[in-house]
């Protein structure tokens, strides 16, 4: 009978140590852990794919996360509120867009650091902003330009044949 009791022991931490590695990476990939940065934020036209929790990228390296997205009541602009960390001095005229991981990837915001010699603080606000690519606009443009290429060269063909 003892036996048996430590089996289950053993059995039962082991699952205990399992859960607890597992709650960790749970931790660590929600963004729950305090940042150690600080904030600033952005005003797009369109944030499209943006989300809370979002990466906040530079040369396509994480090196924060979206913190908030709201609605200007009145410009009806949508204000992205985001980490940076400390050891990071952007200049004062970085400029954010809203980027993709690629063709069906997830949507990130990425920063690109200017050449200002003063920098960002505390609470400032990126001025210099785009939103994302409307892929399906795009696409709806391509397509009808090139039925109407299509149709013009129909009519001058007619035309060339009536006379």
């Amino acid at each position: 009978m003892e036996k048996g009791r430590t089996f289950e022991t053993v059995v039962g931490v082991f699952v205990l140590i399992v859960a607890a590695f597992f709650f960790n990476y749970v931790y660590r990939k929600s963004g729950w852990q305090k940042t150690d940065g600080y904030v600033l934020s952005a005003k797009f036209d369109r944030a499209d794919g943006l989300a809370e929790g979002s990466d906040v990228k530079i040369s396509g390296i994480r090196i924060g996360k979206i913190l908030s997205l709201k609605v200007d009541p009145e410009t009806f602009f949508a204000i992205v509120t985001f980490c940076v960390p400390r050891s990071l001095n952007l200049p004062k005229d970085t400029s954010a867009n809203v980027a993709s991981d690629g063709l069906f990837g997830g949507k990130y915001l990425s920063l690109v650091p200017g050449g200002d010699e003063e920098v960002l603080k505390e609470g400032d606000e990126i001025e210099s902003t785009s939103g994302p690519v409307n892929l399906e606009s795009l696409i709806g443009k391509f397509l009808f330009s090139q039925k109407g290429e299509a149709s013009g060269k129909d009519h001058s063909v007619a035309t060339e044949e009536q006379e």
